[in-house]
């Protein structure tokens, strides 16, 4: 935020809150809050402090299988221990050469099933909108495409979500496709949720689509923005 102002660019608070529903992990996302916010700080601060365990965990487990040393080498791509995630270890796995890619480091090694993969168990769906909104912000589905869930969990996440606050839904996003783009827009205008649009861009060497590149949202949709612009800071 101090950068931004000091470049002279807009700024938007924004989160990005892992929940357990139906058993997957789902990603909320909140955008335009208070910071300062004691509720949404406290909920932040208890969610980051079982990344740490579960990250020695899935170290052990790899190093089980003749992979030592991982949680050292993924720490350093992230510096706080509270903030490590599977995608560190999936950076480092591929700086060694254990694998070509950082998908492949997914497949082989800390998905379900295998040797460095540890369930977390995350907030609640409740709660992360909970926070959000409490705080003046806005919740959001983020790629609600990348999620395995059968077609009545999918329509109970999104009866539940609206009826606890949510706001909107990622319709156009780098993990989706066409398909996804049209299925997600009628889900927006079924449930009345806004519509955004995110590359989900990490970097260049490990994201599905570079920043800019997306298409527009479709011309249905009410876009998310339209209720963000007095937030921009």
């Amino acid at each position: 935020m101090a950068a931004a102002k000091a470049a002279g660019l807009p700024y938007l608070t924004g989160v990005e809150v892992s929940v357990t529903f139906a058993g997957h992990t789902v990603h909320i996302v909140g955008l335009g809050f208070d910071h300062t916010n004691p509720a949404l700080v406290e909920g932040m601060r208890q969610t980051r402090g079982g990344r740490e365990e579960r990250a020695r965990e899935m170290s052990d487990g790899l190093a089980k299988v003749g992979i030592p040393n991982v949680y050292e080498g993924a720490l350093k791509y992230v510096g706080n221990p509270e903030l490590i995630s599977r995608s560190h270890f999936a950076r480092y796995l591929v700086e060694i050469g254990v694998c070509k890619e950082m998908s492949e480091v997914f497949r082989k090694y800390i998905t379900e099933g295998k040797p460095g993969f540890v369930p977390h168990r995350w907030a609640t769906l409740k709660d992360a909108v909970g926070w959000i909104t409490g705080a003046g912000g806005m919740a959001v589905v983020a790629h609600p495409g990348r999620y395995s869930f059968t077609a009545n969990e999918e329509y109970a996440l999104f009866t539940d979500f609206k009826a606890l606050g949510g706001q909107a839904v990622e319709v156009v996003t780098g993990a989706h496709g066409p398909a996804d783009y049209a299925k997600y827009a009628d889900l927006s205008l079924e449930f009345d949720l806004l519509a955004s649009r995110g590359s989900d861009f990490h970097s260049p060497t490990e994201s599905h689509t570079d920043l800019g590149k997306l298409p527009d949202l479709p011309g249905k949709v009410t876009p998310v923005w339209t209720s963000l612009e007095p937030r921009i800071h």
